[in-house]
């Protein structure tokens, strides 16, 4: 993020003295991406960031694939996950259980009360939208009040622990990047700042305002990295001796921060819009857009549904969060379902659809939606609620029995 922000106490000038009031020194720790050459922020922390007094394996949630073959649409029932009181011993992190992936990003789903344990994903950023209940996500730069319909961005490395607040189950659809994620570059000026035609821009994001210090010792931290397990993915718990919200200050231009959805401005046109309109993340290899309540096509002769369209680059991954969504009446899907519909594929409207959005103004809907550049396969949560029948859904039939 181009947007500076500072929390808490900092020197005048960094890589200098900055003493605690007992004469001892801060520890400064330049938190960065890309080496040296893109965004960071300076933490100063009263322990000793590097430190650590014990470290053990953490076993993974279950991360195996399986390709989606034969090639079909799939229609996923995330709300079918978590049964009952399931959500009771569940926590956000650790109780995740994976969607799809692909060597770029993987897409959780989590129902949970449980606080997390103190967790820091070094693999890439993360994005975990809030589709319902509450939370506060502590982290080193400070804390966030997050709550339905909030995009979190996490970056990488981000010490950090989320807790349920309110009286329902906090439900979190979690992407992981293997890379950084971002506003849109062309939403952007060379420097960094939101362009005027961008849908969202800086006064839209929330970032943590005071620092936060916590007590204790010998306190677990959970790592997510790189490693041979499936999808190169590993687990280990370090042990501190000191507590990792330690910060009592920091700046930059890198840092957790919140971004509600319904402050997210719809582009509409005379005809139907193409999915790059409804952008609002990039990472590396997918992009994430939303749908949003919104006035539709007022050309005359307008179709306000999509056309059909060949994914001939990417997979579209379509988590429907409210609303009606028009173009899949018919189809089974409702809120809470996942519409897979991969590269090769051509996709669009059911039967019906285009003729009864005809003369409709209004579409009271929303959804998130992933799109990747590369093939995505099941997590073992996709193939668990599979509907099975969605691909069968524009001819009206299946194979035989």
């Amino acid at each position: 993020m181009a947007f500076y922000r500072q929390v808490g106490e900092v020197p005048p000038k960094r890589h200098t003295q900055f003493r605690r009031p007992d004469g001892g020194l801060y520890h400064e720790e330049l938190v960065g991406e890309e080496g040296f050459s893109s965004d960071s922020s300076l933490l100063y922390h009263s322990g000793v960031p590097s430190a650590i007094v014990d470290a053990r394996p953490w076993e993974l949630p279950d991360q195996t694939l399986t390709p989606n073959a034969p090639l079909v649409p799939r229609h996923l029932k995330l709300h079918d996950l978590f049964p009952g009181e399931e959500h009771k011993a569940t926590d956000p992190v650790t109780g995740r259980r994976l969607v799809l992936g692909n060597g770029d990003v993987r897409i959780y789903y989590a129902v949970s009360s449980l606080t997390s344990p103190y967790y820091r994903n070094a693999t890439g950023d993360e994005c975990v939208y809030v589709e319902r209940g509450s939370a506060t996500v502590e982290t080193t730069f400070g804390a966030l009040q997050v709550g339905q319909g909030d995009y979190v961005v996490i970056p990488r490395t981000t010490t950090h622990r989320w807790v349920p607040t309110g009286e329902e189950p906090l439900r979190t659809y979690a992407v992981e990047a293997n890379s950084h994620i971002t506003p849109p570059r062309r939403y952007l000026s060379r420097f960094g700042q939101f362009l005027e035609h961008a849908p969202y821009c800086e006064r839209d994001l929330r970032g943590p305002s005071e620092p936060l210090l916590g007590e204790g010792t010998d306190v677990e931290v959970y790592v997510k990295h790189r490693g041979s397990g499936p999808g190169g993915l590993a687990g280990t718990v370090h042990v501190v001796p000191e507590h990792p919200f330690d910060v009592v200050g920091w700046d930059g231009h890198l840092y957790p921060y919140a971004f509600d959805i319904a402050d997210f401005e719809p582009i509409t046109g005379r005809v139907h819009q193409p999915p790059p309109v409804h952008q609002v993340f990039e990472g590396g290899g997918f992009v994430i857009c939303n749908f949003v309540p919104r006035k539709v096509d007022y050309h005359p002769l307008a179709v306000p549904v999509p056309y059909y369209h060949s994914n001939v680059d990417s997979d579209e991954i379509m988590f429907y969060v409210d609303g009606d969504y028009e173009a899949r009446k018919g189809s089974g899907i409702g809120r809470g379902s996942v519409s897979v519909h991969p590269g090769g594929h051509s996709h669009g409207p059911q039967p019906g659809a285009v003729e009864r959005s005809l003369g409709v103004e209004y579409f009271d809907e929303t959804a998130v939606m992933v799109d990747t550049f590369r093939p995505l396969d099941l997590g073992e949560a996709g193939v668990a609620v599979d509907d099975g029948r969605y691909a069968w859904t524009w001819s009206g039939r299946g194979p035989s029995a």
